[in-house]
This record gives C-alpha cells, sequence and structure tokens, in this order.
C-alpha cells in the first residue's frame, strides 16, 4: 500500500472535514493528507486530486458490493451483473455521496465550483470512489466492506438493478413491436469538461423521439430512452 505523509493536523484537512470523515466513516482520520486528496478535485491545481484513489475505490466498491450481492441471492450470474452495474453506476454513487453530504467537503476550484461542479454526477460519483479508496488504504478491506454496506444499504434495498436498464427495455420494445432498433444522437454537449451537460435524442422510425440531457453522454442515453418508454409505450 502506498505510504501517505503527513497526519491530519499537519495537511490542509480543516476539523470540521475531519470530524464529518470520522462519523462518516466511524473512525477518527490518521492519514489527513490521505483523505483531503480524496476530496480534491483538479480544478485545484494541485499535485495530487482524487483521480489515483478513485481508481482504487472503484475496484473496491465493486468487490464489496458483488459480494454482498452473491450472498444476498441465488440469482444467475446475468442478473446479479445487473444489479451489480446498477449499485456500482456514477449515478448510483453520486446519490449515495448527496445523502452522504460529501458535496459540502469537495475541494474544487472557483471556476468548477461556480459551474455546478458540486452537483455534479461525474464528479460527486468519483470523490465517492476516492473517499471508498482512502478507506481501504488507511482501514483495509473490512473496514470499507462495512462502510458500503451501510451507505449502499437504501439502494440495496430499493432493488436497484432489478429491473431492466432503459436502453435495453427501449431496445426489447421496438423489437416486440417490429420497429428498426432506437438510434441513438448527441444533440448538444456544453459547459467545461469537469461539469459537462449532454443532450441526446433517442427516435424510434415511425414512432416518435424523446431529448433528455445528462451530466455524460450514457446518463443522457439513459433518460432519453425511459422518457421514450413513458411517452411511447
Amino acid at each position: 500500500m502506498e505510504a501517505y505523509r503527513g497526519d491530519v493536523l499537519s495537511t490542509p484537512l480543516t476539523p470540521e472535514t475531519a470530524a464529518f470523515l470520522a462519523q462518516l466513516t466511524g473512525f477518527p482520520v490518521k492519514q489527513g493528507a490521505l483523505w483531503h486528496e480524496a476530496l480534491t478535485h483538479g480544478s485545484m491545481g494541485e499535485a495530487r486530486d482524487y483521480q489515483r484513489l478513485e481508481f482504487l475505490g472503484d475496484r473496491v466498491l465493486g468487490l464489496a458490493v458483488a459480494d454482498w450481492l452473491h450472498g444476498l441471492s441465488d440469482a444467475a450470474e446475468g442478473k446479479l451483473s445487473q444489479r451489480l452495474n446498477a449499485l456500482v453506476s456514477r449515478e448510483t454513487c453520486a446519490d449515495v455521496a448527496r445523502a452522504l453530504g460529501v458535496p459540502a467537503h469537495i475541494r474544487l476550484g472557483k471556476q468548477a465550483r461556480d459551474d455546478g461542479g458540486a452537483d455534479s454526477d461525474n464528479i460527486l460519483g468519483d470523490v465517492m470512489e476516492a473517499l471508498i479508496g482512502a478507506l481501504f488504504l488507511e482501514r483495509g478491506f473490512p473496514a470499507a466492506r462495512d462502510f458500503i454496506r451501510k451507505a449502499w444499504d437504501k439502494p440495496m434495498r430499493a432493488g436497484a438493478g432489478q429491473r431492466k436498464h432503459p436502453k435495453a427495455a427501449l431496445q426489447e420494445w421496438a423489437a416486440g413491436n417490429r420497429r428498426k432498433p432506437p438510434v441513438y444522437a448527441l444533440i448538444d454537449r456544453s459547459g467545461p469538461d469537469h461539469a459537462a451537460t449532454f443532450t441526446v435524442q433517442v427516435s424510434v422510425n415511425g414512432v416518435g423521439e424523446t431529448q433528455a440531457r445528462g451530466s455524460s453522454k450514457q446518463e443522457a442515453e439513459t433518460a432519453a430512452a425511459r422518457d421514450f418508454l413513458k411517452q411511447f409505450a
């Protein structure tokens, strides 16, 4: 495991954020620099930001949720994968971050914050995974797993991923109604890279079309498919 220099007293981690993290994880912060990095966006222009920890936390989250699902259900691999993908999606990670109060502690440059970065699914999802990576490095996998099971309890109980993904459902609907497959087109991309907004149109020949926006092309496509099903299916 990578070593991080500096305890909580010798880094810029504020007392408020240190207290928040202790309450969030159930452990006092030991390596302040580690958590400082997990909450730092690239717009701050610092030597280290959350990207490396996000890379690690993404894998820890996937393993923890896969283990959880495997123990909960005797479902086939395809159903388990469907639920896993929904539970570890950027959208779910961002929703969990909001529910936990993470946005107030993210370190963003002024322009990024003014552009709505603190409410961006892309940024919130990445920071949530970076925090998991930090907890894994500081306390090990059991602590990270226990945190994930507590933080993800609501989406797990709500059955995230049990229903078909909107894009898959629309594909099946089109085939079942003897229509050509839905066609997705990127209509617009606006805003800076760290807080971009994508507008996507989905159309089914002979039926109609809908448009939707999202913080990623995939998110916008999903929203457009969902809206299409509501309007035409």
